[in-house]
């Protein structure tokens, strides 16, 4: 049995790993939905969506960078089995993300009579992005099977993710516009919304169902009834947005705020009920942390760095969200 460092280096690894990797999913996520809901009939709303997300976009993708560098470094098997299983849908996640930062230079500098283009580029690189993410999620979940319902499902599970990145991105223009922008942002929130949930219901079901030990965790005793309240409270969610989004607008502009923290409270309560399925497992039923981790001396070695350095982000990400705070202006690069 392992003890000391050898144990718990390993824990505090996965930690930070699914860290980085929520805080993507949340931050890199909205921007992603704007993207994706680009009006073709609005220039001026393209514009503004853009100059919603121009801040912050490209630091978003920090947090990916950490979260698959700590995959690399502190659990190098573990990344060299997963790539194997998904490296043509991590290279077009890579192909849509190098689409996103090329359109959203270009579409600055061009003539304005091909502006319009580079934007469905934007639009096109943050839709591949996220059904490549969406499917490796549904691949992962599932253990890399390869079936026929395997596959089916990760083609499900991109559609859904897709649906929660351009839910939590509506609700990020929700809270950052106004005007007729803002309205057709409360209508797009509420359709993404239940194209999320039934996502999130479809990875409820399949996890207890295609593992033994998931199905474990959640209903092999009285006391993991407790973790219930996680599904609950992600139900209310859903539902005080919906309601929310169903009577806007409100005068004054009142609780602009609450979809995009109901998409937040989401995106957690989502991410800590599949962490909580499959730990201590880094490839579902295949591989655990301590199997997949690095020597305990690199691990500390790794750990110094990485307490240095996301502090560093996260204090750089505050002030950045802190100095450009409130409704969205025009994006003006003089």
């Amino acid at each position: 049995m392992l003890t000391g460092d050898a144990y718990w280096l390993p824990v505090i690894f996965i930690g930070l790993m699914g860290l980085a990797f929520l805080l993507y999913a949340i931050l890199d996520g909205y921007d992603l939905g704007v993207g994706i809901l680009l009006p073709n009939n609005s220039e001026p709303q393209r514009d503004l969506m853009i100059a919603s997300i121009g801040p912050f976009w490209d630091a978003n993708e920090t947090w990916l960078v950490l979260g698959v560098g700590l995959l690399l470094i502190a659990f190098p098997r573990a990344h060299g089995l997963i790539l194997y299983h998904l490296y043509l849908p991590v290279t077009l996640m890579l192909a849509g993300l190098i689409l996103r930062g090329v359109a959203f230079d270009f579409r600055a500098k061009v003539p304005p009579h091909n502006k319009q283009l580079w934007d469905r580029v934007f639009k096109g690189g943050s839709l591949l992005a996220t059904l490549a993410q969406g499917y490796m999620l549904g691949l992962f979940v599932v253990g890399f099977e390869s079936t026929f319902a395997s596959y089916a499902f990760a083609i499900l599970s991109a559609i859904c993710v897709t649906a929660g990145y351009s839910f939590i991105g509506a609700a990020w223009l929700v809270m950052k516009a106004d005007g007729e922008l803002q309205l057709r942002a409360a209508r797009w929130a509420r359709i993404c919304l239940w194209l999320t949930a039934l996502g999130i219901v479809a990875v409820s079901v399949v996890n207890p169902l295609t593992s033994a030990n998931v199905f474990a965790k959640w209903f092999g005793s009285l006391a993991a009834l407790g973790l219930l309240v996680i599904p609950v409270v992600c139900f209310f969610a859903v539902l005080i947005v919906d309601r929310y989004l169903a009577q806007f607008p409100f005068d004054n502009d009142f609780g602009c705020w609450i979809p995009f923290v109901g998409a937040v409270v989401i995106f957690i309560l989502s991410f800590l009920a599949l962490g909580y399925s499959f730990y201590p497992y880094v490839v579902p039923g295949q591989m655990d942390i301590w199997q997949a981790a690095s020597a305990s001396k690199s691990l500390w070695f790794i750990l110094v760095g990485a307490l240095i350095v996301l502090p560093a982000i996260i204090i750089y990400t505050i002030f950045s969200y802190r100095v450009f705070w409130g409704k969205t202006k025009e994006l003006t690069y003089y």
